[in-house]
């Protein structure tokens, strides 16, 4: 099955695939003004995404016996526009990293279930960012 540096990559995406699901909900909600009405349906439907990827990876965790964690990583709203976009974008590049980390230990682990199950996330995460970093300006 897999090994426990696996699993506990698998509780450290989940963690983090948690915190952006509360926080971009958060966003979605409370951010007013005309910045806030731009990336407002979009911040929504990001945050369900990122719950539902949450879920896979909870599921593939409890394939391997594993027990899914029930901690977010710490949520940051943010007080500006600008901070909200600036820490997204840092989760976004978080989770970027941390994805290509399971990608290869999945190969490694002859894994490919896994290794395929990330390669999605890790494209829709690339889009997250992508939209984070034009909505910064970058």
């Amino acid at each position: 099955m897999a090994t426990k540096k696996m699993l506990d990559l698998l509780n450290r995406a989940i963690a983090r695939e948690m915190q952006v699901a509360i926080q971009y909900m958060w966003q979605h909600i409370l951010w007013k003004g005309v910045e806030g009405f731009v990336v407002k349906d979009q911040l929504r439907a990001i945050a369900i995404i990122e719950m539902q990827h949450a879920e896979l990876i909870a599921e593939r965790l409890a394939y391997f016996g594993g027990t899914p964690t029930t901690k977010p990583d710490p949520v940051f709203v943010g007080k500006t526009f600008k901070q909200m976009m600036k820490q997204d974008v840092k989760d976004e590049q978080v989770a970027i990293d941390l994805y290509k980390e399971i990608i290869a230990q999945a190969g490694k682990e002859a894994d490919t279930t896994t290794q395929k199950l990330f390669e999605t996330i890790l494209a829709e995460e690339e889009d997250h960012l992508d939209l984070f970093r034009g909505l910064l300006g970058k």
